[in-house]
């Protein structure tokens, strides 16, 4: 099965790479582009038949391992 999973900052923590994303965009000329906010996305296969298991899995992972859920929230995709 294939896990996709997406962190981005929780709202209200502030991205600086996303400012620096938008002050950049802003100085190439897109000046309507406003509240940037730069996240990961990390692809894997995980060996698991039952979709019930392998989402309680990967949000394990996430918890544990790739998300820091104090400042960052995720959402996972399987396929």
């Amino acid at each position: 099965m294939r896990a996709k999973v997406h962190v981005f900052l929780k709202p209200g923590v502030l991205d600086v790479q996303g400012k620096a994303v938008e002050h950049a965009l802003h100085g190439l000329g897109w000046t309507g582009v406003e509240h940037v906010r730069v996240g990961k996305t990390i692809e894997f296969d995980l060996a698991a038949e039952d979709r019930a298991a392998a989402e309680t899995e990967v949000k394990a992972m996430c918890d544990k391992l790739l998300a820091n859920t104090v400042i960052e929230s995720y959402r996972v995709e399987l396929a």
